[in-house]
C-alpha cells in the first residue's frame, strides 16, 4: 500500500495564488451548495457524511461554521466526539458513533470521529497495535456499509496544518480575549507528541482508505475553506438529484 508522508505535502496555498480571487470563488460554490443541499434534503434519497480530522487548533470549528454554517441549518448537523462516557465504553467503539450516521437528505458532520479510537488512543498507548489493526478493519466495513448499503456518500478532510502555524493558534488562545474559551492546557502537551500524531495519521491514511482521504492545507483559512467548498460541491453536483414532482 501506498504511504502518504504529511513533511512532504505542503500545508499552504500555492505561491501566486490570488486570495482575494479564491475568496470570491468560495463565495460562489457557498451560494451554489445552498441550492444542493436543498436539492438532498428534498429528494431525500442520499445522505452525506462528513469527517473532520485533524491537530488541535487546525480548524475544524472554523470550517464547520464559515463553510457549513452558510447552509440550512435544517439540513445539516454538527456532532462533536468527546471523550466516551462510562455508558459508551461499556459497547463497541463504533456504537456511538452508529447512533449519529445521517439519515437521507442530511450532512452530518463529525467534528472528530470514529478515527480518535485509533489515533489518540495509540499516541498514549491505550490501545496497542493489535487491537488498532481489529478497529481499522471494523472502521473499513462500517463506512462500506454506509456507503454500499445506507446510499450514504462520505467525505474524509484531514485538516493539514504546520506545527509553526498550530504553535501559534494555541498561543493566540491564551492572548485573544475571544478565543480564550478555547484554551487547554492539554492541547501544548498534546503538541509535544507531533511525530507520533503524524505517525499514527500516516497509518490511519494507508490502511482506512476504504473510502480515499483529502489532505487539506489548513495553514491559511481562505484556501482550506475553499478546498473544502470545492470538494463538497463536486460530491453533490455528482448526485444528479431532482426535486420530486407532486406526491400521488
Amino acid at each position: 500500500m501506498a504511504t502518504i508522508n504529511l513533511a512532504k505535502i505542503s500545508t499552504r496555498a500555492p505561491k501566486g495564488l490570488n486570495k482575494e480571487k479564491i475568496k470570491a470563488k468560495t463565495a460562489q460554490l457557498l451560494e451554489e451548495l445552498d441550492e444542493l443541499q436543498n436539492l438532498l434534503f428534498a429528494e431525500s434519497k442520499h445522505s452525506v457524511l462528513v469527517v473532520i480530522q485533524g491537530m488541535d487548533a487546525s480548524g475544524k470549528d472554523g470550517v464547520i461554521r464559515n463553510v457549513f454554517g452558510k447552509l440550512n441549518p435544517q439540513g445539516v448537523r454538527a456532532y462533536s466526539f468527546k471523550v466516551p462516557t462510562s455508558l459508551e465504553l461499556s459497547h463497541d467503539f463504533l456504537w456511538r458513533v452508529h447512533q449519529q450516521a445521517p439519515p437521507k437528505g442530511m450532512i452530518q458532520l463529525f467534528n472528530r470521529s470514529h478515527y480518535e479510537d485509533i489515533l489518540v488512543t495509540r499516541v498514549h498507548k491505550w490501545c496497542d497495535d493489535q487491537q488498532a489493526k481489529a478497529r481499522m478493519k471494523a472502521i473499513n466495513d462500517f463506512e462500506h456499509l454506509l456507503a454500499h448499503h445506507c446510499n450514504t456518500h462520505i467525505l474524509k478532510l484531514y485538516l493539514h496544518v504546520s506545527p509553526q502555524e498550530q504553535q501559534q493558534r494555541l498561543e493566540e488562545r491564551i492572548k485573544n480575549p475571544d478565543k480564550q474559551w478555547k484554551y487547554n492546557e492539554r492541547d501544548f502537551e498534546e503538541a509535544k507528541l507531533w511525530k507520533v500524531y503524524m505517525k499514527m495519521y500516516q497509518e490511519c491514511f494507508t490502511y482506512c482508505n476504504v473510502v480515499p482521504w483529502n489532505i487539506i492545507p489548513a495553514d491559511q483559512n481562505w484556501y482550506k475553506e475553499y478546498l473544502i467548498a470545492s470538494q463538497l460541491h463536486k460530491l453533490l453536483s455528482s448526485l444528479k438529484m431532482q426535486y420530486p414532482g407532486l406526491k400521488k
